[in-house]
């Protein structure tokens, strides 16, 4: 099949690279030059493990192309998914400005019995909307779907090849089976197709994103509390964790969440909802709790030394919103960071992946050490945002000579607290008592 792909961003870079994968003849659009002449050369511009190797070896077998021109891109293409950014507006509500600019740009190049499938994270009706804009504009009753995405950064590969199940929205039954033909390939363990309406659809993109950040600050405020009565978080999930009502998944405290999707997705949704006059209590809690949450560390840090900071140097491991990802969007790293300098401690910054994306954010404001072990030399203290595989073994005693203090605040909570006090670390880590030598 012949298929149009329009932004390379992080989902339309991953989705026009697995359908190529899959056989199909593909065709990425992006009005960033600069950005398609490094795809062309083989140069991915996001981290995602697995998926360099996939953008090369079906560039190199000519399933997969690249271009800034939209007539090359859709005249031939069956199926176009349009994968561009809706960013939260001032009022948290989804801005679909770019969606509508690419809407209008591709209408004239459409083959009359072209699909159009929104893969955007958007507001209930959007697909409606694309309908009635595209038909002002053609002349023609355009077929539009919805696929929302469900796709873990650091793990999109495979959440697009094994997904756990395909959503679409469709108006009419072949849309759906035509769809149904081109995901085939990656429901060969009989995960479910589901088809439903575009509203519903749409829905279902959000409800899960809310869900998902839901559970993440109830933990962290139960976690929050634990810390004041004596209670150990993790005994505590272990204790709820077992009952398949509720299980393990989301359920691990931290400093809070961040990343492109559940902020913007929470914030809209609530929006969506205020919207039709429903007071979206729950969402606007679950919001406000990540943005406390976020602050965690640096309260911890600061009362430590007393509201003392200045000068103080402060070692960070982790700038990334999560693992096995250079995304730094809603970092609660950059919460941190922005509390720090603004107290005017010195703070020196490590992660595997991330670094060049904070450094665009604070040029030499901060520092950069090359690996982990390097950060701490001279550190009053370190503070853990990211759970970074690499810094969940490390060498205690290698760290211990090269901080000023041995004081680690981890907001993952990586390490057990009886350990660290055995080899002479303070230990401050979210939902359990302090530790100290």
């Amino acid at each position: 099949m012949k298929i149009g792909v329009v932004g390379t961003g992080y989902v339309g870079l991953v989705t026009g690279t697995c359908f190529a994968d899959s056989g199909n003849t593909v065709t990425c659009l992006d009005i960033d030059a600069e950005k398609i002449a490094r795809l062309r050369r083989g140069e991915v511009p996001i981290y995602e493990p697995g998926l360099e190797e996939l953008v090369e070896r079906n560039a190199a077998a000519g399933r997969l192309r690249f271009t800034t021109d939209t007539s090359a891109a859709i005249r031939d293409a069956e199926v176009v998914f349009l994968a561009v950014g809706t960013p939260p507006a001032a009022d948290g509500s989804a801005d679909l400005s770019a969606l509508w600019k690419v809407v209008d740009g591709i209408a004239p190049h459409l083959r009359p019995d072209a699909i159009v499938v929104t893969k955007s994270t958007v507001p209930v009706g959007t697909c409606a909307g694309i309908e009635k804009r595209l038909e002002a504009r053609t002349g023609l009753r355009c077929r539009v779907a919805s696929n929302p995405e469900f796709l873990k950064e650091g793990a999109a590969i495979e959440d697009f090849q094994k997904p756990d199940r395909v959503v679409v929205g469709v108006r009419t039954a072949d849309v759906g089976e035509i769809l149904r033909g081109l995901y085939l390939p990656f429901l060969r363990t009989e995960n479910p197709f589901l088809v439903m309406s575009p509203e519903s659809s749409e829905m279902t993109k959000y409800v899960a994103n809310a869900l998902l950040a839901t559970k993440i600050s109830f933990i962290n405020e139960v976690a929050n509390l634990c810390e004041k009565i004596e209670a150990d978080i993790d005994d505590v999930r272990r204790g709820i964790g077992h009952d398949s009502r509720i299980g393990f998944a989301f359920l691990f405290p931290g400093a809070g969440y961040g990343g492109s999707c559940f902020p913007k997705d929470v914030q809209a949704l609530a929006a969506m909802a205020r919207s039709q006059g429903v007071q979206p209590r729950i969402l606007a809690a679950v919001h406000e709790t990540n943005l406390a949450q976020k602050q965690v560390l640096g309260e911890k840090v600061a009362a430590h030394f007393a509201g003392r900071l200045a000068g103080k140097r402060i070692a960070v491991w982790g700038l990334a919103f999560k693992p096995r990802t250079d995304d730094v969007r809603d970092a609660p790293s950059i919460d941190l960071i922005d509390r720090l300098l603004a107290e005017q401690a010195e703070v020196t910054a490590h992660d595997p992946e991330a670094m060049p994306n904070v450094r665009a954010l604070y040029g030499d404001r901060i520092r950069f050490a090359p690996t982990a072990l390097e950060a701490l030399d001279g550190a009053e203290c370190l503070v853990i945002v990211t759970e970074w595989g690499d810094y969940r073994r490390p060498d205690f005693d290698e760290m211990a000579r090269r901080m000023r203090n041995p004081v680690i605040f981890d907001g993952r909570n990586l390490y057990q607290p009886a350990e660290m006090r055995s080899r002479g670390f303070s230990y401050f880590a979210i939902g359990k008592a302090a530790v100290r030598p």
